[in-house]
Parts: structure tokens; sequence; C-alpha cells
């Protein structure tokens, strides 16, 4: 059965959009009349944050993302907006990288559907539609303004809310929030995009629906990372977005499943980790990592090394598992047969080369 898949229904693009993001949200003030803010802790006491568009009953919340979102952090954040108040708010807004995006995709899906976020982790599990949700990036390159997932780490296992529900109502795609991005977070979130490019395109799963956008993605990648454009930070934030949508139709692969691994054991950031893992994987995709490396040099980028040499066995194990466990990243790598070919023994042996 061919998927029918969910699309962000309203996107505005362009410089200074984020200005008309108070016009955006005014026809969706209904009940409560009230937005919560969801602002990377990193622009407290910005100018970012002076633009805000906050009205009388709105609540802006600080997420500190400085390591990966989890279930509980969602929760609690979850939590606190239903204890202010006897209503549900109107929308909720995230405005960051894509952690600080999932992460409000994950609260407004959790306001209206009861449990555990954690309890949501894996493929259409979500049952009832979240609160209307607005997503801002200030990064570009994980693609999370567009996807169906929300990526969170759990008690046992780091992995998506994935479902239809999970997708923004609305993008403000304003490439002005992103010129200013600390050098190294731009590109190791820009390599995000180009990583998944490469396991969508290389995929089992591509077809020409996903080769559209993800090709398309991939040259703007290519432009701003092996080229010197004056609009770089437009043509990123549209490799973002087309690198989302192929997504939508294919998936990820080895890579992500090894990054995956690196942040639930270790912690590491999803776009480093693909970095550190990409760096290893010349046997699956040769051409990709010989251009990554080449970005790495024209950017002057050094990965850290070494980052697993003292784990115990029980964390090499313990991240083997979670990897092994993303069974339609690796039959997107390597086809249905994939239980046959990437043992865990030769999981362990590219972990213990990062």
């Amino acid at each position: 059965m061919h998927r029918n898949f969910k699309q962000v229904s309203r996107v505005v693009f362009g410089h200074g959009c984020f200005d008309q993001l108070d016009d955006i949200l005014k026809e969706k003030r209904i009940n409560s009349k009230k937005m919560v803010f969801l602002v990377d802790h990193v622009f407290k006491g910005s100018e970012l944050e002076k633009k805000v568009p906050l009205h009388k009953n709105d609540e802006l919340i600080f997420v500190d993302v400085t390591y990966e979102p989890k279930t509980s952090y969602v929760d609690k954040i979850r939590d606190d907006i239903k204890n202010s108040s006897d209503l549900l708010p109107d929308g909720i807004i995230g405005i960051g990288g894509g952690s600080t995006m999932d992460m409000a995709k994950a609260v407004s899906l959790m306001l209206t559907n009861e449990g555990q976020s954690h309890e949501y982790q894996g493929w259409d599990l979500i049952k009832k539609p979240g609160v209307y949700k607005v997503g801002i990036p200030t990064l570009s390159g994980t693609g999370a303004e567009v996807s169906r997932t929300c990526v969170l780490t759990g008690p046992v296992r780091k992995l998506g809310l994935n479902s239809d529900y999970t997708v923004f109502d609305q993008m403000v795609l304003d490439p002005e929030l992103i010129k200013n991005a600390p050098r190294d977070q731009w590109f190791y979130t820009g390599m995000d995009c180009f990583i998944h490019n490469i396991e969508a395109l290389e995929g089992t799963y591509i077809n020409e629906f996903a080769r559209a956008y993800g090709e398309k993605s991939q040259a703007l990648c290519e432009q701003v990372f092996l080229e010197d454009h004056p609009d770089s930070d437009d043509k990123l934030m549209m490799a973002s977005y087309f690198g989302g949508m192929s997504i939508a139709y294919s998936q990820v692969g080895a890579c992500h499943a090894l990054s995956y691994g690196l942040a639930f054991v270790l912690g590491v950031k999803h776009g480093i980790g693909n970095c550190l893992a990409f760096n290893q994987l010349e046997d699956f995709y040769p051409q990709g990592v010989e251009k990554f490396k080449k970005m790495m040099d024209k950017h002057k980028i050094e990965l850290p090394v070494k980052i697993t040499k003292d784990l115990s066995q029980q964390q090499f194990e313990k991240m083997a598992d979670i990897c092994l466990g993303l069974d339609p990243l690796w039959e997107n790598a390597l086809g249905k047969n994939w239980k046959n070919i990437m043992t865990k023994d030769k999981v362990l042996k590219l972990y213990e080369k990062i």
C-alpha cells in the first residue's frame, strides 16, 4: 500500500517573515486565547526574545536542549502547562533548532494524548491530534520543521513519536534567524541534512517522489558547504525543507542508526553524532563520505576522536542493541536481508573506531 503522508499545511518563507508571526497566530487564538512559546534557552535575553509576540495570557518557556531531549522533560513541560490553566493553550510554538522543534511537537501531542511520552515512541502510536503547533527554525538541517517525527530519548531507547499527527500546522522559515548561528553548530546541523540525503538517495526505500526532493536538497547542500554563495542561508534553509520532504517518503540509514546509539549512551547531540558515525562509513557510502571530508576540510572542522575508548562492554552492548533495534533504517540501508549482513560484531567494531 502506498503511503498517504501528511504535509505541513501552511508555510511562509523569506527574510523578515518572523515579524508576521503575531498575525499568523491571531486567528488561532480561539478558546484559551493563550499561546505557549518554547524557545531554545540560548536566546534568553537576546534580540530574538524581544521579538516574540507575547500577549497577556501567553507563556514563554525557555527549553534547555544542551542534551538530546528526553521524554521525561516533555512530560514535565506538559504537566506544567496543564497545571497553569484549566484550558489547553490554543497553540505551541517551537523556536530553535531541531531539538527545540521536536520538543514543541511532542508537548503539543502530549497535551491531548494520555499517559507518558515514552509510551508513544514508535510508529503511528499517537491516537489524537495535538494542539495547533508552529515550527520556527533558528538552525537548518534536521528537517524537523517538516518531518512527521519528534525524536526523544526515553528510559530504554532513543526513538521518535512518528505519526501524521506530529507534523507542524505552520512553518515560519526566516533566513535571518539562522545567519548568526555558531559555526560548528551550523556545520553539524547542516551535515544532518547532507547525510540523510545520502542515506535516502542510496537506500532501498527510494522512489521518484523522494528522489526529486532529495536530489535538490543535496545540490543545495553542496553549494552551501563546497562553494561560496552570498545567499547560503536561504539555500540551507530550503535544503533542510526539501531534505525533510524526501525523508517523508523514504528513510534514513546506517549513519542515523549508529548515531542513535551514541546519543542514548553518551548523550552525543544528533548533528555531531551523525558526523562521527558517517566519518566511519566509507564502505556504505563511499562517495558521500569523500564529499563530507572535503566539506570538513573547507570549513576547518575537527571531529572529536576516540570518544568511545573508555566505555564498558555493557555500554558498547547497549549502543549496539539501540542501533540494531531500528529495523526500518537498516532495511533501507541494506535491504530486507539486512540481519544477515549487519551483525552485532560489525556494529561493535564501528563503535570502537569512533
